[in-house]
């Protein structure tokens, strides 16, 4: 009895130090967003196959991605802020696609659709 009691005990302590009892990582605020990357400063993003863009987003609304390899296409478009996150439109794109950025790291975010991880942007 002793031993599974010291077995449940570690198990917990164990989960609490590797932060599997912890919550996922709460998303940015949108204004937070905006400050961080809706500056005019580029940033790199990733897709989840490993292509990566330049990304410039600039205070009026408007956006611009370069691949940097050859991979990818070169865009522009438009962006939004949302209740809990930000809109993008790409001009050859008829409708608008919903994210929010979740911190995965230093200098790193999970560009989140719903539940799914469809980008990784960095500075």
């Amino acid at each position: 009895m002793r031993i599974r009691i010291a077995g449940a005990a570690c198990a917990f302590l164990y989960a609490d130090l590797t932060g599997a009892s912890m919550s996922a990582a709460a998303p940015l605020a949108p204004a937070d967003v905006q400050s961080t990357f809706f500056n005019g400063q580029p940033f790199t993003s990733s897709t989840p196959q490993n292509i990566k863009f330049t990304m410039v987003f600039t205070a009026d609304g408007k956006m611009t991605r370069k691949p940097l390899g050859k991979a990818g296409a070169k865009g522009e478009g438009t962006w939004k802020l949302s209740n809990d996150g930000f809109c993008t439109t790409w001009n050859n794109a008829t409708t608008s696609n919903c994210f929010n950025l979740v911190p995965s790291g230093d200098n790193k975010w999970s560009v989140m659709k719903g539940a799914s991880s469809v980008g990784t942007w960095s500075k």
